[in-house]
């Protein structure tokens, strides 16, 4: 496949571009995508090889960008070579660096998407690898003034370095701390100590707390000008240029009036402002990267769950020995022997032996499962007391817990929409600070001074509150208001078996008011078995035998056969000198189902073998969707499906209704079969409520939610299962719901203003929970379903989906207290620290630049702190 590249443009209103396409299998594909392509406004010309596998396109970007043209090309059913990387980045010091970081990147040809996050520094890139090389990225990211952390090895050692070079981070802040608290001390003593009566005045005390104070600035504050140096080549601002200018203004003040001999009782020195506000700021900053560091737990925790090691199975028969491997050498195929205590490596199927397994930290059931023969196990998992051998299905980044990993970073890495307002702020916050900061400044040089300090140095006082305005503001606690929260939310989540796709999905949850829950497989273990066989032609006498004859062999009546007396015995099948009526009944069903993979099919199925009946081969075969299924089976035209359905074939069923109806009202599925065109009996089938469906919907009526259960069964059974579960059978019930038809009915709901999550598990289930607000996947049903949801339940169990919503509404309400806090701090703190109290309460009312730096790293702190309390919610 041929790499991307960019050609020298003809002219300054367009481009050229060279994409590489995959998906082309012969010469009218490419011309389907040039074709294509040249629909497209702003596209002057495209040519596409199918021998080279790439479009060369000639464009004007002002009305057309690749990312159109790569997603029209995906569209069409084909696809382009597309990269991501996501890479952690160190020295971002609030939002803006993100957004520095952000714009850097998207400004190279070839980067397609970049997402920065400061809470979790990361930032996650796509890009057309030929355009531009992963070394392009990197080499950005560091001339923007950032650190990229890599190393050479695997994931896991990339993972360790990592953590290492956050651990040593927090660590030099430390130092930085302790050396800024023991001098600053000393400074304020020093420069303080006439006004607590002290007589600490001796020759040469300014020069020495100036010595002090430098130490203080160049060793805590070289960070912050560096950073702030490198904004400024960036053409922005950040919240180091607020530390820095702060700083700077109280420090270079005082050093001026101590050089130029100036006299300190009318121009004041803020050597003691200059340290302590260096060291306030960095304090906060060592607080808020462990704080930082606490709301990325979860993700560790999954990550100390993979195995380093794998015990194999190395030959056969008398040769086979165990040999004990990396668990990246584990291949799929391989038979991996797991012991007592130890943890299972990768995802498999036991193939021999049994023990019960803690799967808890993936799936958040907090019992052990039991293990044997044919079940499958999860890379991850614990295995507690017996041992077993199980062959390894999926390894690597295929496993499961790779892949809630990756679920949880993308997660933790988005943005959510309630983020767009804090983000637009942040990105003119710092250059509106700075001009508010000038205009107070030149207030109080001008007039303030003269007014209120009228001993006093004008130029000082304009200058330390203009420190104090800049040093109060803080964009930081904007920037990290909803990402931390959303970390930490999502963090909880995948404790509890709750896995969510995007911040934007987690908005969404903490949003629904109304739940649709698809009945089988979800409200019930979606595993049908038949429990009566009704048929025509045995009277009451031959049934009170069989269940006589049953009863004394020990079988329950929850599976009997019943012979109902009707008043047309003659039934449409005859009775082999082998097989009873229910059997051959059974037999003509059975046969006609095998062609189908409906669970209700398969329950039939297993069922005629267990009672030892012999299938015949198909002769023909027919799925009528949602109703049932016509075949031919040994010469004979078999029709199996709902009791609608006979009656729309013009049968008769009029016979067998009392049977029917007390069936259905048991809440069971009723099939009848009809045998050469005449009806010859019924078969129900039941599907066992779960034992948590009850508890987990009594939760949701709690929260106030409207439940809805959707089902393809008739009204009888429906609410007769309803009844079971807690649900209004007149209110909270859609029966008879066409597979096709299940999105239609989330569109009704959402058509009477409400928000709607989809809870499913199938196939026929991926339309609705894509049309759903949030679409809710049970994680034991299929791939389809699982990929369509916004949210995926690792628990086969109803009751994480209460969990889920109210894991959304904690955490949208943190980030509501989040950005109210930041909002409401930086609106009350800058009039405050621009000296609004003095006209009203008298100079006094002064802030001083150190309760300003103080204040402005407590924000952050609370911010964090605020998203670190949804650790401990209780779900």
């Amino acid at each position: 496949m041929t790499a991307a590249t960019t050609v020298a443009p003809k002219n300054t209103q367009t481009k050229e571009l060279v994409i590489p396409i995959v998906g082309m299998t012969c010469a009218n594909c490419a011309s389907t995508v040039g074709r294509s392509l040249k629909r497209m406004p702003g596209v002057d010309e495209a040519s596409v090889s199918y021998a080279s596998e790439r479009a060369t396109i000639s464009y004007d970007p002002k009305r057309v960008t690749p990312e159109q043209m790569i997603e029209m090309i995906k569209n069409i059913g084909y696809g382009a070579a597309l990269a991501e990387v996501d890479l952690p980045v160190a020295g971002m010091t609030c939002n803006n660096c993100a957004n520095t970081i952000t714009r850097t990147l998207k400004r190279l040809d070839g980067v397609l998407d970049v997402n920065t996050s400061y809470a979790s520094e990361r930032t996650h890139v796509t890009y057309l690898p030929s355009m531009v090389e992963l070394g392009d990225i990197k080499r950005a990211v560091r001339d923007a003034g950032y650190k990229i952390i890599e190393v050479e090895g695997g994931e896991q050692e990339q993972i360790d370095a990592e953590q290492a070079a956050r651990n040593a981070e927090i660590a030099n802040k430390r130092r930085k701390v302790i050396v800024g608290a023991v001098l600053s001390t000393i400074i304020m003593i020093l420069s303080m100590a006439e006004m607590v009566g002290l007589a600490l005045d001796f020759p040469g005390r300014l020069w020495l707390v100036a010595g002090l104070t430098t130490i203080v600035q160049v060793y805590l504050g070289k960070d912050y000008y560096v950073s702030a140096w490198k904004a400024l080549q960036n053409r922005t601002a950040n919240m180091d240029t607020l530390v820095a200018m702060g700083s700077s203004v109280a420090y270079f003040y005082s050093l001026a009036v101590l050089v130029l001999r100036l006299d300190p009782m009318h121009y004041h020195v803020y050597f003691e402002s200059a340290a302590m506000i260096l060291t306030l700021i960095t304090v906060g900053k060592f607080l808020e990267a462990r704080a930082k560091g606490q709301t990325g737990e979860a993700i560790r925790k999954l990550l100390g769950l993979r195995a380093k090691t794998a015990r194999i199975v190395r030959g056969s028969g008398a040769a086979a020995e165990e040999v004990e491997v990396p668990v990246e050498d584990v291949l799929v195929g391989d038979i991996v022997v797991v012991r007592p205590g130890e943890k299972i490596p990768v995802d498999g199927a036991v193939t021999a032996g049994q023990s019960t397994v803690d799967e808890s930290m993936l799936t958040g059931e907090s019992l052990p499962v039991s293990k044997t023969a044919g079940d499958p196990v999860i890379g991850g998992a614990i295995n507690k007391t017996g041992s077993f051998r199980f062959r390894a299905t999926a390894v690597g980044k295929q496993t499961a817990l790779a892949q809630i990993v990756k679920m949880v970073q993308d997660a933790q890495a988005s943005r959510a929409p309630i983020q767009d307002l804090a983000d637009k702020v942040s990105a003119v916050f710092v250059p509106a600070v700075i001009s508010l900061a000038l205009l107070v400044g030149l207030f109080w040089y001008f007039w303030g001074a003269a007014a209120f300090y009228p001993h006093e140095s004008p130029l000082g006082i304009a200058l330390i509150f203009m420190a104090t305005v800049l040093l109060i503001s803080c964009p930081c606690a904007l920037g990290l208001a909803t990402p931390t929260a959303i970390m930490a939310g999502t963090g909880v989540g995948a404790q509890h078996g709750i896995l969510i796709k995007n911040a934007e999905a987690l908005q969404k949850a903490g949003a629904i008011d109304t739940v649709v829950l698809d009945k089988t497989g979800t409200i019930t273990k979606g595993k049908p078995t038949v429990t009566d066989v009704v048929t025509r032609g045995e009277g009451r006498e031959a049934r009170k035998d069989e269940e006589t004859r049953r009863q004394e062999e020990g079988e329950t009546g929850r599976q009997r056969e019943e012979a109902t007396a009707v008043s047309n015995p003659q039934s449409p099948i005859s009775q082999s000198p082998n097989l009873s009526i229910s059997q051959s009944l059974l037999h003509y069903a059975a046969s006609a189902e095998r062609a189908s993979e409906h669970p209700l099919a398969e329950a039939i199925v297993e069922y005629a073998k267990a009672q030892g009946v012999t299938l015949s081969e198909v002769e023909s075969f027919d799925s009528i969707t949602g109703r049932g299924i016509e075949a031919r089976v040994d010469g004979q035209d078999v029709l199996l499906g709902s009791p609608a359905l006979m009656t729309e074939r013009g049968l008769d069923i009029a016979m067998m209704q009392a049977d029917i109806t007390r069936l259905q009202d048991e809440g069971k599925t009723v099939m009848a079969v009809a045998v050469g065109g005449a009806l010859a009996g019924l078969l129900a089938v039941a599907d066992t409520v779960k034992e948590s469906s009850a508890e987990a919907i009594k939760r949701m009526h709690a929260q106030q939610l409207r439940v809805v259960m959707l089902t393809g069964d008739n009204w009888r059974t429906a609410q007769a299962i309803a009844r079971q579960v807690g649900l209004d059978p007149k209110q909270e019930v859609k029966a008879e719901v066409l597979p096709g038809d299940k999105a239609d009915v989330v569109k009704q709901e959402q058509a009477a203003g409400r928000v709607v999550a989809m809870v499913g598990d199938g196939v026929n289930d991926a339309p609705a929970l894509a049309q759903s607000n949030v679409g809710m996947a049970i994680g034991t049903g299929t791939d389809v379903a699982i990929e369509a949801a916004d949210v995926t339940l690792m628990r086969g169990d109803l009751r994480s989906v209460p969990q889920a919503i109210q894991l959304s509404r904690r955490t949208l309400g943190t980030i509501k207290q989040n950005l109210f806090w930041a909002f409401a701090y930086n609106v009350a703190a800058i009039p405050i620290a621009a000296g609004i109290l003095v006209p009203f309460l008298g100079p006094q009312f002064q802030l001083n630049p150190m309760i300003a730096a103080g204040a402005m790293a407590f924000s952050s702190i609370f911010v964090v702190s605020n998203s670190l309390r949804l650790r401990g919610v209780k779900l």
